[in-house]
């Protein structure tokens, strides 16, 4: 017998994966989670019926969102990540040598605790990094309470259904400028520019109403709906593509990031420019 998982990433498409088992499945506070094995891309975590990672392709997003703006930044001194409870995030934050700490606000505690016993190499820096902290608790909540103290926040959040709503909001991006330093930068991932253009639109404009450099980019990840995901920067001080080439830090363990990945991610398709104009 043939085992399929099948995500309907819109009513009318979805991406189906064969498995070869089931590792884990629960219903938590907040989400429906299940981590299962895939025979073309590996352990999957699933929350509420959506793909959220792989072991095969998640470097990709993992590295496209952190580094490009811990590169940004001349000095990324404290990092936070608002979501990624698996860790991905993190890991790739820590291999920076300017950060000194770097703090996950994950509002699910099982995400954490089933990504480290079931995706230990992308929740590595979970599992006793002394730069890492992590902090059980609402990232809305976390950044209406602390103003002006990070360097970098990034938003690895889910698709914006049920409580990630809010993280999508004009107030929420408010707050998190007001929790950045002086000179601070943000990341958020915004979805697909084949099935989600309002999402983007909504993201960017509402980014932008804060940040005086607000930039689109965008990578491709297998696993995501259509493949093509964006990312959208705001920066209080810092241009990333002024940034000088030469000082721009790649760790030798990526596989996707590089200084000129650095550029070209914001080299926009027309499609994908007109979206934002």
């Amino acid at each position: 017998m043939e085992l399929w998982y099948t995500e309907k990433q819109t009513p009318n498409v979805g991406i189906t994966c064969k498995i070869s088992r089931t590792l884990h499945t629960e219903t938590t506070p907040f989400q429906e989670l299940a981590v299962i094995d895939t025979l073309q891309f590996g352990r999957m975590l699933v929350l509420d019926g959506m793909v959220q990672t792989t072991v095969v392709d998640e470097f990709v997003y993992h590295e496209m969102i952190t580094h490009v703006a811990l590169n940004t930044h001349p000095n990324p001194e404290k990092v936070m990540v608002i979501g990624g409870g698996d860790g991905g995030a993190i890991r790739e934050i820590v291999k920076n040598p300017r950060v000194k700490k770097a703090v996950l606000v994950e509002i699910d505690e099982r995400v954490i605790e089933v990504s480290k016993q079931y995706l230990p190499e992308i929740a590595v820096a979970l599992m006793g990094n002394p730069k890492v902290e992590v902090r059980v608790e609402d990232g809305i909540k976390h950044v209406q309470e602390h103003k002006g103290e990070y360097d970098i926040i990034i938003i690895d959040s889910t698709e914006p259904v049920g409580p990630a709503v809010e993280l999508f909001s004009e107030d929420f991006y408010k707050n998190v400028y007001e929790c950045l330093k002086d000179d601070g930068i943000m990341v958020a991932q915004t979805e697909s520019p084949f099935y989600n253009r309002d999402i983007i639109k909504n993201s960017y404009a509402r980014i932008g109403n804060f940040f005086p450099i607000t930039k689109l980019y965008f990578a491709t990840v297998p696993t995501y709906p259509s493949g093509v995901w964006t990312f959208t920067l705001g920066s209080k001080k810092y241009n990333p593509l002024t940034v000088p080439k030469e000082k721009i830090f790649v760790d030798p363990t990526n596989k996707y990031y590089n200084a000129d990945v650095h550029f070209g991610a914001f080299m926009l398709p027309n499609f994908i420019a007109e979206i934002i104009k």
